[in-house]
């Protein structure tokens, strides 16, 4: 694995099914343990929809991301994906050896930079996008009533997460060995 590869978790190995016979605690109760196991199986079942593309999950909302946002700065890309800027600047690197993003200059000032697709990125969008927005549709379709709800419940459940993790009142707490 090169380095530029490092920043995109591998694709995972298998299922996180509740395996017979294994007393999993605590852990079963847990939403994050629930959303941990949908994670899985989601990426599993992303990189099989986009395996023509080697095209992570990652990869796939940079694309977008730049693609909408043309000239788009490296350290924001990184902000909107919660990147470390190390993380933002290996992803960019990826994307431009691939051909598919470019730097350019920002006009008026010399010292900045922003991403922009290139042709053969526009091209690979193109598709991915399709392929990607037809594995959320069969999702959601498989969810039935419960698809869009489960989204809204997803989106507040970050916020909320969000808010918790930066309030100063909710300093963690280290326990003493």
């Amino acid at each position: 694995m090169s380095k530029t590869d490092s920043l995109d978790a591998p694709p995972p190995e298998g299922l996180m099914l509740p395996v017979p016979g294994v007393d999993y605690g605590l852990l079963d109760g847990l939403l994050g343990y629930a959303l941990r196991r949908a994670q899985n199986a989601l990426y599993l079942d992303f990189y099989r929809a986009t395996a023509a593309w080697d095209v992570s999950p990652q990869r796939f909302a940079a694309l977008v991301l730049i693609a909408r946002n043309p000239g788009l700065r490296q350290g924001l890309l990184g902000q909107a994906m919660g990147l470390h800027r190390s993380g933002a600047l290996r992803l960019t690197d990826w994307l431009t050896a691939q051909g598919w993003a470019e730097r350019r200059d920002a006009p008026g000032d010399a010292r900045a930079w922003g991403l922009y697709l290139t042709p053969a990125g526009r091209r690979r969008l193109a598709k991915v996008e399709a392929a990607v927005a037809e594995h959320d549709r069969a999702l959601l379709a498989a969810l039935g009533d419960q698809g869009a709800a489960l989204k809204a419940g997803l989106e507040r459940l970050a916020w909320v997460a969000t808010a918790r993790s930066t309030d100063p009142h909710n300093k963690p707490r280290r326990q003493k060995p």
